[in-house]
């Protein structure tokens, strides 16, 4: 049988169409106050079609190869993924002691860091692939905290979702403000994140009547998700590769939940 050229023309565009769509990632260059910050953004460019928008908040070492692997991940289940900078200028760092430093000028300035949160989310929002009324934040570690807190200053997330996050904050009040559903994944040998402050973090999540859950994965430790958690040689990090996958497979749920599908 013979195809009509024109049937034969449409075949090879689409096949050639289909060979090359990938997930893209790109340097995204914006601002916060008068700091540089640089994040990554992750997409599928196999259509053009508006789609939820996850933020990833990096754990303490900053814009490692790390949280732009998760976007990546993110993108590749049809989500527009945003790998959000927090130090300025997209630094990373090997050494606990600098990262430490980093994080806690961060963390320790809770205006300071709501403030970069925002930015990050102000910067998602505005790509044309995203469909601004479904995003979320994921955070891990260091990131976490920054998801939850991100939540609690009452922006427009449909799911956060923190991995061994610090679940305490400053200003626990505002857990009023927060408007989506709240998933806490977190080791329950983590002396970081021990058990008085998750009883404390459902506390405050009760008297805010928040959509929470809290899954606690026994004999994981903190940095429980990074296959290169146990590299440092630090005390109570250690990969799980059982919680990780557990932690991501809870994830999706709740994005399919909160977003709809």
């Amino acid at each position: 049988m013979h195809l009509p050229l024109s049937v034969l023309a449409i075949g090879i565009f689409m096949f050639a169409t289909l060979a090359t769509a990938a997930v893209r990632t790109e340097t995204v260059t914006y601002k916060q106050g008068d700091t540089t910050l640089k994040g990554v953004i992750a997409y599928d460019d196999a259509t053009t079609d508006k789609r939820p928008g996850v933020l990833v908040f990096p754990e303490w070492w900053g814009m490692t190869d790390y949280p732009k692997h998760r976007a990546e991940q993110l993108a590749k289940l049809g989500y527009v993924a945003f790998a959000a900078d927090m130090y300025g200028d997209g630094k990373s760092t090997d050494d606990p002691k600098e990262a430490g430093q980093w994080a806690g000028a961060v963390k320790g300035d809770n205006a300071l860091l709501r403030a970069r949160a925002a930015a990050a989310l102000d910067q998602l929002k505005a790509n044309p692939l995203v469909d601004r009324a479904k995003i979320a934040a994921i955070g891990y570690c260091f990131g976490g905290t920054v998801s939850l807190e991100l939540a609690r200053s009452g922006a427009p997330l449909a799911a956060v979702v923190s991995f061994h996050g610090d679940l305490s904050t400053k200003q626990p009040n505002d857990a009023a403000n927060i408007k989506g559903k709240i998933l806490i994944c977190t080791g329950g040998d983590d002396a970081f994140v021990p058990p008085a402050q998750i009883t404390a973090f459902e506390e405050e999540m009760r008297n805010a009547k928040v959509d929470y859950q809290v899954i606690v994965y026994g004999g994981a430790h903190h940095a429980f998700t990074n296959p290169d958690a146990d590299r440092h040689g630090i005390d109570n990090i250690k990969y799980s590769e059982s919680a990780d996958k557990r932690s991501f497979a809870a994830m999706k749920a709740l994005f399919d939940e909160a977003f709809g599908k």
